[in-house]
């Protein structure tokens, strides 16, 4: 079996979900349940024997040790971290916490757990860290996308938290041996996303009728990868992804925010028309824009791809329709995950922007 930490959150459902209907190994799911943790992702698992939920923080060393040595897992794949720069801009401790306090601890778990097992066992352990392109720093216009050889240079806490993260991975394999891979992915949209991300917010407000606020000119330019794509390509490199290496996984997908805002809009107009007949896109509110925010992100996948065969299925047409009739289908999931505590963020971080 393998452990996933994070597995309630956006992409570690996805995986989860994927997981359970490629294979037939079973899976140990950690999550804390914060606030983008979710069981309502996991609900069509309810009385599924080969998923086991604990809730429980990947910081806390004595649970994550006896949970391994419990279930003795062949693989632990970490999805859990605090991944929003809005968020992170407002409080970043809890960033340093998660993603560099918490994967330290992680580590030092797996690693007392991998030291006590048998060669064989040892040698056919696996710690995959799920990262972002974020680390890499911002492109400039017709500068070469992001390989795994450029050099880090993260610009918010959240990506500054993320490329610790990394470093500490890479150190205990360097150090201890630990046999680790990490995958540094661009921008997920698909379904169960929390909707404070851009994709899913510019789908909730528009059908409630409210501004869908675009930082800036809107020419932010990130690359776009549907989520099961990504757990396609997590789930190759576990299986035959060289140990101690790095796989940048893209979508293949360079694309302004206001164009993906727009491509939302014209969905929605065909789907889900308004009752005045009138485009979503005049709902479009341009604001201020984020402190610090990246210019452009993009990803060269071209090592994945040469060495274990993996390229996306989706191209960001079929992919964003599917999420946006995934949203339009599960109006219920949406309504849940609109608490008070997600209604004052959303009042604070766009507060004052207009």
């Amino acid at each position: 079996m393998i452990l996933v930490t994070g597995g309630a959150g956006f992409i570690g459902a996805n995986f989860v979900l994927d997981w359970l209907t490629q294979s037939d190994e079973a899976i140990i799911n950690l999550d804390a349940l914060t606030y983008a943790g979710n069981l309502q992702n996991l609900a069509s698992l309810q009385g599924n024997t080969r998923h086991t939920f604990i809730r429980g923080n990947i910081g806390d060393v004595n649970l994550v040790a006896s949970l391994l040595n419990k279930y003795e897992p062949r693989a632990v794949i970490n999805f859990a971290a605090e991944s929003h720069v809005d968020r992170s801009i407002h409080g970043p401790e809890d960033f340093i916490q998660t993603n560099i306090v918490g994967t330290f601890r992680l580590l030092e778990a797996v690693r007392a757990y991998w030291s006590g097992l048998s060669n064989e066992a040892r040698q056919g352990l696996r710690f995959l860290h799920v990262s972002t392109d974020e680390v890499y720093g911002s492109l400039a216009k017709g500068e070469p996308a992001f390989s795994e050889t450029r050099r880090y240079e993260p610009n918010s806490p959240y990506s500054a938290s993320k490329a610790a993260s990394d470093h500490l991975v890479r150190a205990y394999h360097h150090t201890y041996g630990l046999p680790v891979l990490t995958t540094n992915c661009s921008n997920n949209y698909g379904p169960y996303h929390f909707p404070e991300k851009l994709i899913p917010l510019m789908i909730v407000n528009a059908l409630a009728g409210k501004p869908l606020p675009v930082y800036g000119d809107g020419q932010q330019i990130r690359d776009w990868l549907y989520v099961k794509d990504h757990c396609s390509a997590i789930r190759r490199v576990l299986e035959a992804g060289r140990v101690g290496e790095v796989y940048n996984i893209g979508g293949c997908n360079e694309k302004p925010n206001i164009e993906i805002v727009h491509a939302v809009c014209a969905l929605l107009d065909e789907l889900c028309p308004r009752p005045d007949g009138r485009s979503y896109r005049g709902q479009i509110a341009h604001v201020a824009d984020r402190s610090g925010h990246d210019r452009r992100y993009a990803i060269d996948a071209s090592k994945i791809e040469h060495e274990l065969g993996w390229k996306p299925a989706e191209t960001f047409e079929t992919g964003i329709r599917k999420t946006v009739q995934w949203y339009l289908d599960n109006q219920s999931w949406v309504s849940n995950v609109q608490s008070g505590a997600y209604r004052a963020w959303v009042e604070k971080n766009y507060q004052g922007r207009v």
